[in-house]
């Protein structure tokens, strides 16, 4: 086979989506299977990768990176199975356009209404009247499910995210799952922002909750994971002013604490999770080094985890939604990468000043003395970060 017969990404992308139009996605082995480097060459991947994103096609990693399998292991190969059913499961129910979703969301909201008469008006009712009562709870069911399996796309990329916490990740999965149905119980269409960037959120809080629930065994009071958050703040800026690691008695003067206090913090967090603890098949890489570079003052570094992490969701859900998406996205607080302004205004057909103004309106209710003072550790990052 010659050059001019391979095809190129943007024809491999479009011959993808010609054989699985209603499934809304591909997987990146099926462009490595297309793939030949010594005519494609080594950037052809990553061309077919950005055709598929730039047409709105999503790229599902199902490599060995995403499914955890090892030759051999009877128990790994099961995992893998498992997750490329779901996919394919999630690949027969086609993509929902936002007149679908507002669609669902009020037939489903119509059943939830129709099960509120039926439970306390029952006996006023008429037994014609109770069964188109029953026809809409049951049509607001089917609607629920549909939107459910419309979307189960969304919580494979972001179970990946969380691989590697203690939680298989079929277990992942199965969390994901969870905010996904939370999402969709939580919907309003009437708000006017995709329901993919209000599921996400969901997706990922009911990860981090299964991750912080199930994956660990040694429990760390709040106030703990505070003062973690300050000294992890505080080391950045630190490190950041004199371009090298601070001593133990520069970050106790920079928080106000003692330095056997400090230590003492430091040592609850080490029975957690080693920093030099190695990772990877290699051992070559170690748990610091997914800490985010020391250039970039992340909110992730805050620890939001644990009781910390029902404490910050609590105070989110003060929010509105659109507050609490627009926080989420621009600092990352659901692990992902923190996106800018105008990123954000993209979502939601907002200019960046539009998003800025929110933001800032958000952050000032999270200073709400009833909020503030088990958020301190958190609001200094973001103030710094806005």
């Amino acid at each position: 086979m010659n050059a001019t017969e391979l095809p190129t990404a943007e024809v491999a992308v479009e011959e993808l989506l010609e054989r699985s139009s209603e499934r809304g996605y591909v997987l990146l082995s099926e462009l490595q299977e297309l793939h030949v480097p010594e005519i494609h060459g080594d950037t052809w991947v990553d061309d077919a990768i950005t055709t598929a994103t730039d047409q709105g096609v999503q790229v599902i990693d199902d490599v060995a990176d995403d499914v955890p399998e090892e030759v051999g292991d009877a128990s790994a190969a099961l995992t893998t199975d498992l997750v490329r059913q779901y996919l394919n499961d999630a690949g027969r129910h086609a993509l929902l356009t936002k007149e679908d979703e507002a669609d669902l969301a009020k037939r489903y909201q119509a059943g939830l209404s129709a099960d509120v008469f039926l439970k306390e008006r029952a006996d006023q009712l008429t037994r014609t009247r109770k069964a188109r009562l029953r026809q809409i709870s049951r049509d607001g069911e089917r609607a629920k499910e549909r939107m459910v399996q419309a979307n189960l796309r969304l919580v494979v990329p972001q179970a990946r995210k969380f691989s590697g916490r203690d939680l298989d990740f079929i277990e992942l999965i199965q969390e994901g799952n969870l905010g996904l149905l939370r999402a969709v119980e939580k919907f309003d269409h009437t708000k006017g922002y995709k329901f993919s960037t209000y599921a996400v959120w969901w997706i990922r809080q009911a990860l981090q909750r299964g991750v912080a629930s199930k994956g660990r065994t040694i429990r760390v009071p709040a106030h703990v994971w505070e003062l973690y958050g300050k000294l992890r703040a505080a080391e950045l800026r630190l490190r950041q002013q004199k371009g090298g690691d601070p001593s133990e008695e520069e970050v106790a003067e920079e928080v106000g604490l003692t330095v056997d206090r400090v230590r003492e913090v430091r040592d609850a967090m080490q029975e957690l999770v080693s920093l030099d603890r190695p990772i990877g098949e290699d051992g070559d890489a170690t748990m610091g080094d997914l800490i985010a570079d020391a250039a970039q003052l992340d909110p992730a570094d805050t620890a939001l985890e644990g009781d910390a992490l029902s404490q910050i969701d609590a105070a989110l859900n003060a929010l509105d939604d659109r507050e609490r998406i627009i926080l989420v996205l621009r600092f990352g607080l659901g692990g992902q990468e923190p996106q800018t302004l105008e990123e954000i205004g993209a979502h939601f057909g907002l200019t960046r000043e539009r998003i800025r103004q929110m933001q800032n309106r958000a952050l000032a209710k999270l200073r709400h003395p009833s909020r503030a003072h088990n958020l301190s550790g958190l609001l200094d990052v973001l103030d710094r970060a806005a």
